[in-house]
C-alpha cells in the first residue's frame, strides 16, 4: 500500500495532510487549498486539528485565504476552522450555524466563487446530518469529506447518521459521476481516487450488501419469523446480554473485521437497523 502523504493535484488543488493519523482518520486529515490558477486569494476546506505546524504549512500554502469551508463538523475536520480563520482574516462557511463564522452560512446549489474560481456545493447527509460535497467543475472534482473515502469506507454513526440519507447522497455522487461532471473524488482521508463513477459503485454495492447481512444476523438472532416482528425484540442496552442487540449483530456482520473497530461497527449496526426498522418508534 502507497503511502498517502497529499501533494498537488490539478490546476486547482493542493492537499495539505494533517499529522493526525489513527485507525479512524486513516493517514491523517485532508486539508484542501483550493486556488483558480494565477488568483491571488485561496479557498480553504477542513483545515482539521488544532496542530500549529499543520496550520502554519496550510497557511504558507494557501497564502490570502478568502474563506474557510467546512464538509461537516466532527472535529478532525472543524476543530481549527474558527482559529485559523481568524488568523487569515476571514469567514467560515459551514451548514451547522455552530461552526459558522462570519455570519454566512453555507448550503445545497450554493457556488462559492473566489477570483474565478467556483465551488458549487452538494449536499450529502447521511455521514452526519450537515455533511456537504463540493464540486470543481474546472476539475471534474469532488471534495466529498468523509461521505467517500480515499480507502476504505466510512462510518455512519447513528443516531446523528443516517442511513437512508446516506444511500441517497450516494445516489446523487453517482449521477454526478455517470453525467462525467464529477471524474475524480478528493476525499478528507486517504488518497485522491481517480475513478469516481467505480468507487461509488463499491460503495453502493457495498453498503446494500452489509444492509442484508444485518438483516439476515437480525433474523438468525431472533425467532420471528419476518424482519418486523423480529426488530421488536431488538434490545438496545449496552451489556444487556439479550440474543438481539447491536452488539451480537455486529459479532456476526464484522466477524472478518478488526474488534478494536467494533466499537465504530456498533455505531453503524445502529443506524442500519434503524434504517430497516423505517421508524424511531422502534430505536426509541
Amino acid at each position: 500500500m502507497t503511502t498517502w502523504r497529499g501533494g498537488t493535484f490539478g490546476d486547482r488543488a493542493r492537499c495539505v495532510l494533517a499529522p493526525n493519523a489513527n485507525l479512524m482518520t486513516l493517514d491523517g486529515t485532508n486539508t484542501w487549498v483550493l486556488r483558480e490558477p494565477g488568483a491571488r486569494r485561496s479557498v480553504v476546506v477542513d483545515p482539521g486539528p488544532s496542530i500549529l505546524s499543520h496550520l502554519d504549512s496550510v497557511a504558507a500554502h494557501a497564502e490570502e485565504v478568502a474563506v474557510v469551508l467546512l464538509t461537516h463538523h466532527h472535529l478532525d475536520h472543524s476543530e481549527a476552522a474558527a482559529e485559523f480563520a481568524q488568523r487569515m482574516g476571514c469567514g467560515v462557511r459551514a451548514l451547522d450555524p455552530a461552526h459558522q463564522l462570519g455570519g454566512e452560512g453555507l448550503g445545497d446549489g450554493d457556488v462559492v466563487e473566489v477570483d474565478g474560481l467556483e465551488v458549487h456545493v452538494v449536499a450529502t447527509p447521511g455521514h452526519t446530518a450537515d455533511s456537504l460535497s463540493f464540486l470543481l467543475p474546472a476539475e471534474q472534482a469532488i471534495l466529498t469529506g468523509d461521505t467517500v473515502l480515499g480507502r476504505g469506507t466510512t462510518v455512519v454513526a447513528h443516531p446523528d447518521g443516517q442511513l437512508g440519507a446516506y444511500l441517497d447522497s450516494l445516489d446523487r455522487l453517482h449521477a454526478l459521476a455517470e453525467a462525467r461532471e464529477a471524474q475524480t473524488v478528493w476525499p478528507g482521508h486517504g488518497p485522491v481516487i481517480e475513478d469516481a463513477l467505480g468507487a461509488l459503485d463499491f460503495y453502493i454495492a457495498h453498503r446494500r450488501e452489509r444492509l442484508a447481512q444485518v438483516e439476515q444476523a437480525v433474523l438468525d438472532l431472533s425467532d420471528q419469523p419476518t424482519l418486523a416482528a423480529a426488530l421488536t425484540e431488538l434490545d438496545l442496552a449496552p451489556g444487556s446480554g439479550a440474543t438481539l442487540t447491536p452488539h451480537t449483530v455486529v459479532e456476526r456482520v464484522y466477524a472478518d473485521v478488526d474488534p478494536v473497530l467494533w466499537g465504530a461497527a456498533e455505531l453503524s449496526v445502529r443506524a442500519q437497523l434503524a434504517h430497516l426498522a423505517g421508524a424511531r418508534r422502534v430505536l426509541g
